[in-house]
């Protein structure tokens, strides 16, 4: 049984300071509307606490010194994060897409709720990783984005910025779906 509500899907990466949320600090988010990607929203956050594991700040090139002083407080940031997703999902149900979803939604569904008090999003996510290995039936070890660009020659690439990584993941998202669609159903 389907439903008649529209769906709207909205790519989401985030860098964090480890890895998992409330241990570790989310410390920006960047997201697009996946059909309409210059539909964009980006934010640095102030970490929750001093806790970090050294290669994800070099990974994301970020410090937890500049952002204590430049980012914004986190309830702010995830009240801005809500009226962005509710103005660009109007009527429509909006679907949280990520590469490696798991560990995205988690920090964005643990701040939602730390924060405001309740997801968007609701429970679940879209996992771009496992589209794949569904539309390729590659195995999971194939399911790296580096993989799969391989496959659908994406335009961008992803470079551990929040908002250019979810530009990017949307760009494979959409590319995805469309070679799904040309080769008919999957089983």
């Amino acid at each position: 049984m389907s439903t008649s509500r529209q769906e709207i899907f909205i790519s989401i990466d985030v860098e964090t300071a480890g890895p998992i949320p409330g241990e570790y600090s989310m410390l920006s988010i960047g997201a697009c509307v996946v059909a309409a990607p210059s539909t964009t929203f980006a934010c640095e956050l102030k970490p929750i606490n001093d806790r970090f594991v050294q290669e994800a700040l070099e990974v994301s090139g970020m410090s937890l010194d500049q952002l204590k002083r430049d980012g914004t407080e986190p309830e702010a940031a995830m009240r801005r994060f809500r009226a962005w997703v509710d103005k660009v999902a109007g009527d429509a149900t909006p679907v949280f897409v990520g590469f490696n979803a798991p560990f995205d939604w988690s920090f964005v569904n643990y701040y939602f709720h730390r924060f405001t008090g309740e997801n968007p999003f609701g429970f679940t996510a879209l996992d771009i990783k496992a589209l794949w290995m569904g539309v390729s039936g590659c195995s999971w070890a194939d399911t790296r984005s580096s993989r799969i660009a391989e496959e659908v020659h994406p335009e961008l690439h992803g470079d551990h910025d929040a908002l250019h990584d979810a530009l990017y993941q949307a760009e494979l998202f959409r590319l995805i779906l469309n070679r799904k669609s040309r080769c008919g159903s999957v089983s």
